[in-house]
C-alpha cells in the first residue's frame, strides 16, 4: 500500500496500522490466520479464499463480500471460498 506509506510493512505491522483506520482488512493470503492471533486486532478481517490470487478467481467472492461488510465485528475472522 505505497499510497499511503505502508508499503514494505510485515502481516501484524499492517493489521495494527489498519486497525486505527478501517474496520475490515480483507486479504487473499490463506496463511495470515495461522500467522497471527487475529482477534488480538481491533479490525475484522476477512480471506478470500479462490482458485488463484488472480483478479478473475477473486471476483466472483466480492459480491458475497459487500454482502458480510455490514455484519463483521471487531477482531471476527472469516473465509469466504469460491
Amino acid at each position: 500500500m505505497p499510497e499511503i506509506g505502508w508499503a514494505g510493512k510485515d502481516n501484524g505491522e499492517l493489521l495494527q496500522l489498519a486497525s486505527g483506520e478501517f474496520d475490515v482488512f480483507v486479504t487473499a493470503d490463506q496463511g495470515l490466520q495461522y500467522q497471527l492471533n487475529l482477534s488480538g486486532y481491533d479490525i475484522a478481517v476477512v480471506t478470500l479464499a479462490a482458485k488463484t490470487n488472480r483478479l478473475e478467481d477473486l471476483r466472483p467472492l466480492i459480491p458475497r463480500l459487500l454482502g458480510l461488510l455490514s455484519q463483521l465485528k471487531p477482531g471476527e475472522v472469516r473465509t469466504l471460498a469460491g
